[in-house]
């Protein structure tokens, strides 16, 4: 059982304590094709091979989710990416920012262990979702990251795909999953094309109505 996750609804007073039963990473989750094979490009060029099946899904331990504002990794070779987080409490969902950091070296060799050894941080702020999931104006919400200063990425959410696409594609590959969840829901290709294994990283995603949803955390090297 992972430790429970204090949350705040935004606009409202409204606390949540959230105790994940399961932590999902939805990979290759991009609507566009081309956008899609230029992120697993991307990865080829570290050596990554592509995915069996696209979407993917990461089944990982709840544990490795934080809202820290420091978190500890043992590889040199990490990086995080801005993403937008899926929580479902009490039956209902909503909306944080977070980010899949990823040991990039073990992901040469072992997609599932190089995430499954890293921390995975998220907001403390959440935003509510309506019941009708096809209701969220997805294409309308903006995303960027930064690390150690430098822009990462930018892009909006309608680059992936939406919540009442990608969540019955998860129940098909991994079944009915009761209780609370958590489900990264993928990103988007990097401005540079080169992954940054940096400190400082900042994450960000803006909604329509101007609600900002925003994440800082830095790494820190696990002493051996």
């Amino acid at each position: 059982m992972s430790d429970a996750l204090q949350l705040h609804v935004a606009g409202t007073d409204e606390q949540l304590t959230v105790t994940p039963q399961r932590l999902v990473v939805a990979g290759y989750t991009g609507r566009d094709e081309a956008a899609v094979k230029a992120h697993i490009d991307e990865l080829a060029h570290i050596g990554v091979p592509p995915p069996p099946t696209v979407p993917a899904f990461y089944d990982l331990d709840p544990a490795l989710l934080t809202t820290a504002a420091v978190v500890e990794v043992d590889g040199a070779e990490t990086s995080g990416e801005v993403e937008p987080v899926l929580v479902r409490h009490a039956g209902r969902f909503h909306l944080a920012v977070g980010s899949d950091h990823t040991d990039r070296r073990l992901e040469r060799e072992d997609i599932p262990r190089s995430k499954a050894a890293c921390p995975k941080p998220l907001s403390r702020i959440v935003v509510a979702l309506p019941e009708d999931l096809s209701e969220i104006r997805w294409d309308d919400i903006a995303a960027q990251s930064s690390v150690d200063d430098t822009p990462y990425q930018r892009g909006t959410l309608a680059a992936l795909r939406t919540p009442a696409d990608l969540l019955p594609r998860l129940t098909a590959v991994l079944g009915e999953i009761d209780g609370d969840l958590v489900v990264f829901g993928g990103t988007f290709p990097l401005l540079t094309g080169e992954f940054v294994h940096g400190t400082r990283w900042r994450l960000e995603m803006t909604l329509p109505d101007g609600t900002t949803l925003s994440h800082t955390y830095e790494t820190k090297q696990r002493s051996a």
